[in-house]
């Protein structure tokens, strides 16, 4: 695949797990129609002026078919200078080990990937909460962050995950959402900004979320 566009591409990492054509759309979207690409090229990755790393599946499967491929120390270098934006599994995947499967991440954020916690599942009103954790729930804006612009605090976006991201640094939580539990739904550091949830099936918000990453400047 040709560099086109010089390292102006964003480019989404196809590791082969999940359906992209929904992140890819509504980043094109975002982006008004700018150079984005799906690739599970290493060179592709390694060129990009900024990278987003989505993915849906099992943890173990995810780690694996990202070693295969040859991506793991692009995706590991790029977290470490580029804009970069991690969605659901791809938000997992940062931290050191995963209950999911004992499966081991790539240790770039400290802490752990754990499992909801079947005696917590409960509503306010007592009901059973269902897991997966699936559907609109709020995200409280932690901190302040370029990519929380013009979002609303407590803005609904969209879940599908039975595993949630427990960092050992606190200080890297920058947004929460409340499931029973209280887990942390998206952390940032540097250039890096992962979220839980996700943004490309979050109408108005998400959409607001991957127009700021477009234009983020870290």
């Amino acid at each position: 695949m040709a560099l086109s566009g010089g390292n102006r591409m964003i480019v989404i990492v196809d590791y082969g797990m999940g359906n992209l054509r929904s992140v890819e759309q509504a980043l094109m979207r975002a982006a008004g129609g700018g150079n984005v690409v799906v690739t599970s090229d290493p060179a592709v990755v390694a060129n990009a002026e900024r990278v987003v790393f989505p993915g849906q599946g099992a943890m173990p499967d995810c780690m694996r078919e990202l070693d295969e491929r040859g991506l793991r120390q692009p995706v590991i270098d790029a977290a470490k200078n580029k804009p970069f934006l991690g969605i659901c599994i791809g938000q997992q995947m940062l931290f050191e080990h995963s209950e999911e499967g004992n499966a081991r991440g790539l240790g770039l954020f400290p802490g752990k990937v754990r499992r909801f916690p079947r005696e917590k599942m409960r509503a306010p009103d007592g009901g059973k909460l269902k897991v997966p954790h699936m559907g609109w729930n709020r995200v409280a804006q932690a901190i302040s962050h370029p990519l929380w612009e013009g979002i609303e605090n407590g803005a609904r976006f969209y879940f599908v995950h039975s595993y949630y991201a427990d960092p050992a640094d606190r200080a890297s939580a920058a947004g929460m959402t409340d499931y029973g539990v209280l887990f942390t739904s998206a952390v940032a550091r540097d250039n890096i900004f992962a979220i839980q949830c996700h943004p490309e099936k979050s109408a108005r918000a998400g959409l607001a979320l991957l127009s700021n990453f477009i234009h983020w400047r870290p």
